[in-house]
């Protein structure tokens, strides 16, 4: 059975999710192991999930066969859910360059085939200097719509979750320097799986709660993951040479969740825990958000019927949107961002403006001043400077309509973006666009690019379910624009 260790604000949902469906979970961390009436095992995972930086999705990394076991589960949670693999997987290592070694704590190297890395100057020994070539690892790899680099290191390390061998290191030792960490390097000596030579051994905090088996199998399988990476890499030469991959004995995929996917998520978490409507959906827009969650998730609970896991009546409220954005925004005079993603996870960032106009179902206007010069996309009206874009946002429609106004106040022309359902968080709108849209320009209604929907349909990058979904909402702006 494939094993998983879950960390970050999803791992309730996910745990129950997974586990329903036959993935086992173990290195539970302590609100789990008492959230679920079971028991998980202090064992190697063969997966790790984790929740991304800014809580708009996970990354699973594993073996490629092991990934593949959670693909299917975790695409098709809900409409808005979208997958990418990771052409920079955790654990696979490159020949780099460096090409930017300007200031700043850490340098920019190439990793061949347009890819790019970020190689931090302390874990050098050494000036780094452009032109500069290294043998590196991807210890952090990132989301494809974060602007950060993956970060490498000029060494080789394995991790299992229990513990870790890598080439920096020399003997035995244990994270945290107190007792059970010196019973951990003792209790190595009685595993009959050898260190290999020229690597050394980390026990991690999860190997607290491990048994001799445990440790043993860890130690084993990470010696195995050993083997296999040298002998990727036994027929590369010993100088870092052209920058490119070497090997990529794991692989990496990332899950960017949709206000759909989110509910999705709350609906799972409920079957085993108080589950307050827009869990998920709050957590994931501001880090203060989660004690606030958590301390009103607890009171109601302990006020709760205790014949459902989820609390008295979990349905009774849609999520709390004008709650959440009075607390931790959006609201009135702010300044968002409108954070533009693509289908096939890039982020673009459409400018920041000013909310002018708030309200409490969850709708907002932003304003923008606009800069002269050329014309705006598929309306063929010239940008002119004093000109003012308009755009009309509500929480959980799958669409947005922007008016772009001259200095004097006359309307130019409205552009409406369909897309997945919009999310108002504190410093940004998130959706992912979906392609297809609808222009206005002197009374004349019409959609546009449902070719450029079509071809990211045959690339895999839109499922068909969800440009229907596209194509029908579309239809039924342009109705309503031509009344």
């Amino acid at each position: 059975m494939t094993t998983a260790r879950v960390r970050g604000i999803y791992t309730t949902a996910l745990t129950q999710l997974l586990n329903a469906n036959g993935l086992e979970i173990v290195q539970a961390s302590e609100p789990i192991r008492e959230r679920f009436d079971e028991t998980f095992d202090a064992t190697p995972a063969d997966l790790r999930l984790e929740t991304t930086r800014d809580r708009q999705g996970v990354e699973v990394s594993g073996a490629p066969d092991d990934v593949a076991d959670v693909v299917a589960e975790l695409e098709g949670l809900a409409i808005d859910t979208f997958r990418w693999a990771d052409d920079a997987p955790r654990g696979a290592v490159f020949d780099a360059e460096v090409i930017d070694a300007g200031g700043g704590s850490g340098a920019t190297v190439d990793l061949g085939d347009g890819r790019r890395g970020y190689l931090k100057y302390d874990d050098v020994d050494g000036y780094v200097d452009e032109g500069n070539r290294y043998r590196v690892q991807v210890a952090e790899p990132t989301p494809p719509w974060d602007d950060d680099e993956p970060r490498v290191r000029p060494l080789l390390a394995i991790e299992s979750g229990l513990c870790t061998l890598s080439r920096d290191r020399t003997g035995v030792s244990a994270v945290g320097g107190d007792e059970r960490a010196s019973e951990l390097v003792g209790m190595t000596d009685l595993l009959s799986t050898e260190v290999p030579d020229g690597w050394g051994l980390r026990w991690e905090h999860a190997a607290a709660d491990a048994d001799l088996e445990a440790m043993n199998a860890a130690l084993e399988r990470a010696v195995d993951r050993v083997e296999a990476l040298e002998e990727s890499l036994a027929d590369a030469p010993d100088d870092p040479g052209e920058p490119g991959r070497l090997a990529a004995p794991r692989r990496t995929d990332w899950f960017w969740f949709g206000r759909e996917s989110r509910f999705a998520l709350d609906e799972h978490r409920r079957q085993v825990e108080t589950t307050m409507p827009g869990h998920h959906r709050t957590k994931a827009a501001d880090r203060a958000a989660s004690a606030a969650v958590d301390f009103a998730e607890a009171v109601c609970g302990s006020l709760g019927d205790d014949e459902t896991a989820g609390g008295p009546d979990p349905d009774a409220d849609e999520f709390p949107f004008a709650a959440v954005a009075r607390q931790f925004g959006p609201t009135e005079g702010d300044r968002l961002e409108i954070g533009h993603g693509k289908p096939d996870g890039r982020r673009i960032s459409l400018g920041y403006g000013d909310v002018t106009d708030w309200d409490a179902d969850g709708s907002l206007t932003l304003e923008r001043s606009m800069r002269g010069g050329g014309s705006y996309d598929a309306l063929g009206v010239p940008k002119e400077e004093g000109d003012v874009a308009v755009t009309k946002f509500r929480e959980g429609r799958w669409w947005y309509p922007t008016t772009y106004k001259a200095a004097d106040g006359s309307a130019k022309g409205t552009y409406v973006n369909v897309c997945t359902p919009v999310e108002l968080f504190p410093d940004a709108v998130r959706y992912v666009d979906l392609y297809i849209d609808v222009i206005r320009v002197d009374g004349d209604v019409e959609i546009v690019d449902d070719d450029e929907l079509e071809a990211a349909v045959e690339e895999g990058l839109v499922s068909e379910p969800l440009a229907e979904k596209a194509r029908n909402v579309a239809e039924a702006v342009k109705r309503a624009l031509s009344k």
